[in-house]
């Protein structure tokens, strides 16, 4: 049994958070998702990727089908990754303007999320995120993101006991284990797609 678990593929997950805050409730969940990768789940590479210095999308910077090199670059890591796991906070109901202008520019021809399997946490008020999720769902849709539907990950944030301390970090130990759960889930999916998608092409 050990030797089948070192066998395991090794899947490359691409985090991105929807706040650019820096004491983001929401980038707290991808930090305990990182920290989990690291130290609890073989089989798990996962990056962190900053959406900060993407510009407002705008057409007027593709220049002979090339982008400028900043969105050259995140788009390259998109395209690297098996899977992702989006932190997506809510805004209005749906989801943060930048984490929406990261998706559109990933989405330019040629679309870099296709056949991928994807994953959502959020963390906030009331439904803790949970109308950014199904938002999120539906946009993924018209990109071929594959996202799992179970586990789900609401947090709401803000009630008592604390779930996070005054760095934004998660501290609530049934949230951790949650987390862990989606990160097995997606781990799971992502391989089951990829061998999928294998037999179809070969």
């Amino acid at each position: 049994m050990e030797a089948m678990a070192a066998a395991k593929p090794v899947i490359k997950i691409a985090a991105l958070c929807g706040s650019l805050r820096k004491g983001s409730y929401n980038r707290g969940l991808l930090r305990t998702a990182l920290e989990l990768s690291r130290e609890s789940i073989s089989g798990i590479q996962m990056e962190y990727i900053d959406i900060l210095p993407l510009p407002m999308l705008n057409t007027d910077l593709e220049v002979d089908g090339k982008y400028p090199p900043v969105i050259e670059a995140f788009r390259q890591k998109i395209l690297e990754a098996d899977s992702i796991l989006f932190a997506s906070p809510e805004y209005n109901y749906s989801v943060t303007a930048p984490l929406k202008n990261a998706i559109d520019w990933a989405s330019r021809p040629p679309n870099v999320w296709a056949d991928k399997a994807a994953a959502i946490i959020s963390a906030g008020g009331g439904f803790g995120g949970g109308r950014s999720q199904y938002h999120l769902r539906q946009i993924g849709i018209y990109l071929d993101l594959h996202f799992i539907n179970k586990p789900e990950f609401f947090l709401s944030a803000f009630q008592p006991p604390a779930k996070f301390d005054g760095d934004g970090n998660l501290i609530d130990p049934a949230s951790k284990q949650k987390i862990k759960e989606v990160l097995l889930a997606l781990q799971a999916f992502t391989l089951r797609l990829q061998d999928y998608i294998f037999s179809v092409l070969f």
